[in-house]
C-alpha cells in the first residue's frame, strides 16, 4: 500500500455565476491561457480564443472532446452553462426524451440530469489532463423554504433546472457567486430608505441567500477581481507547461520533454476543399458537416441509405424534423457514413 501526505496540485473545476452584466466572461478570461466555448456570443467584444459557437449539443461535446485529446489551452471556459443546457434540451427533444407537455414529467428531468452528467464526466477527464475548467452561469432568484423555519425566502441559484444545478454544484471544486453589494441607509428625519453602493463583490461560502463554496481557504467575501483568487489558485494547480506556436496567433500546450511537429498530409496531398453548404441546410447540421468534413452528397447518401427519404429526394425537400433527428443522432450517422458509404 502506498501512503502519501501533503497537498496534491490539480487543475480546478470552477463554477462562476452572477447577476446579468457583472462581468463573468471578463473574469473567466483572466484564468491562465483560456479557450472559450461561447454558447451565447458573450465574448464577441473580447480579444480571446474561442471555438465556433456551438449550434447543437453534439457540436459542444465534440469541442470538449477536442480539448481533452489535444490540450490546446490551460483553461477551458464554458460560457454559459445555462445556454448549454438549452442545447441539451433540444438534443433530448430530438430523441423524444424532452417534451413541454405530457405525463412523463419526471423522466425528462432525469434524462437531462444524465446528459448533463455525461458532460461533467468528460470535463473531469479534461481536468485530469491538467486543464482548468471554468463554467459560467447566470443567477436566478428562487423561493426557498426550510423544513424547520417559518415562511419562505428568496435565494440566488444557478439558472438551471434543479437536478442539473445540483450535479453542477456538487461537481465543482469551487462555486463563486458575483453580485453588486448594496447598502440601505435610513434617513433619521424622514425615515425614508435609500440604496447606495453597487461595488462588485464575489461570495465564496454558502449563505441562506446564495449557493457558494471553495476548498482553497478564500475569504467569505472578496472584491470581484481575478487578482483576489490568483495566488490561491496558483498554489493548488500544477505549474503551467510550456507552449509552442502551431499557427500564427495560436498556441498549443506540449509536453516539457519533447516537442512534436504537427502532422502533415504529404503522402496524400492536400485535403479536398469543401464545397459551400447550401443555405437550405440548417445551421446546426451545416456546422457538424463542416467540422467532420461531410459533403452534401454524403449527407444525402446517409438519408437515402438510412431509409429516411426515397432516393433522389431533392435537398430542399428534406423536412426540418429529419435534419433535427440527424443532428441529434450524428454519431450513428457518421457510423453509417464510414462503414457503408465511404467504402465505395
Amino acid at each position: 500500500m502506498n501512503i502519501t501526505s501533503g497537498k496534491i496540485p490539480k487543475a480546478q473545476k470552477v463554477v462562476l455565476y452572477g447577476v446579468e452584466g457583472i462581468g463573468k466572461s471578463t473574469f473567466a478570461s483572466q484564468f491562465p491561457d483560456p479557450l472559450f466555448i461561447d454558447t451565447e456570443d458573450s465574448t464577441n467584444h473580447m480579444d480571446v480564443r474561442r471555438f465556433d459557437k456551438p449550434t447543437s449539443w453534439t457540436m459542444l461535446m465534440q469541442q470538449v472532446q477536442y480539448v481533452k485529446q489535444n490540450k490546446p489551452c490551460q483553461t477551458l471556459v464554458i460560457d454559459t452553462i445555462d445556454w448549454a443546457e438549452g442545447l441539451c434540451k433540444e438534443h433530448l427533444r430530438g430523441l423524444g426524451k424532452w417534451a413541454d407537455t405530457g405525463n412523463d414529467y419526471g423522466n425528462k428531468y432525469l434524462a437531462l440530469e444524465n446528459e448533463m452528467g455525461n458532460l461533467l464526466n468528460t470535463l473531469s477527464d479534461v481536468v485530469d489532463a491538467g486543464i482548468n475548467i471554468v463554467i459560467t452561469a447566470h443567477a436566478m432568484l428562487r423561493k426557498k423554504e426550510e423544513p424547520d423555519e417559518m415562511g419562505a425566502f428568496d435565494r440566488y441559484e444557478l439558472k438551471l433546472e434543479k437536478k442539473a444545478a445540483g450535479i453542477v454544484k456538487e461537481w465543482a471544486d469551487m462555486v463563486l457567486f458575483a453580485n453588486y453589494k448594496t447598502t440601505v441607509i435610513t434617513d433619521s428625519k424622514t425615515n425614508s430608505k435609500k440604496a447606495t453602493g453597487g461595488q462588485r463583490m464575489m461570495y465564496t461560502t454558502h449563505r441562506p441567500a446564495w449557493d457558494a463554496k471553495n476548498r482553497i481557504g478564500l475569504a467569505d467575501e472578496l472584491p470581484f477581481e481575478y487578482a483576489q483568487i490568483a495566488q490561491s489558485l496558483m498554489e493548488v494547480t500544477p505549474a503551467a507547461q510550456p507552449t509552442v506556436a502551431t499557427e500564427p496567433g495560436k498556441t498549443t500546450v506540449v509536453d516539457s520533454d519533447s516537442v512534436s511537429m504537427p502532422e502533415t498530409n504529404e503522402n496524400f496531398g492536400p485535403e479536398p476543399t469543401m464545397e459551400p453548404i447550401p443555405a437550405v441546410v440548417p445551421r446546426a447540421m451545416a456546422d457538424l458537416m463542416t467540422t467532420d468534413k461531410v459533403t452534401v452528397d454524403e449527407i444525402m447518401q446517409i438519408i437515402y441509405q438510412g431509409g429516411f427519404m426515397p432516393v433522389d429526394t431533392p435537398l430542399e425537400n428534406i423536412p426540418q424534423d429529419l435534419w433535427n433527428y440527424l443532428v441529434t443522432n450524428w454519431v450513428a450517422a457518421m457510423n453509417l457514413l464510414t462503414t457503408k458509404i465511404r467504402q465505395f
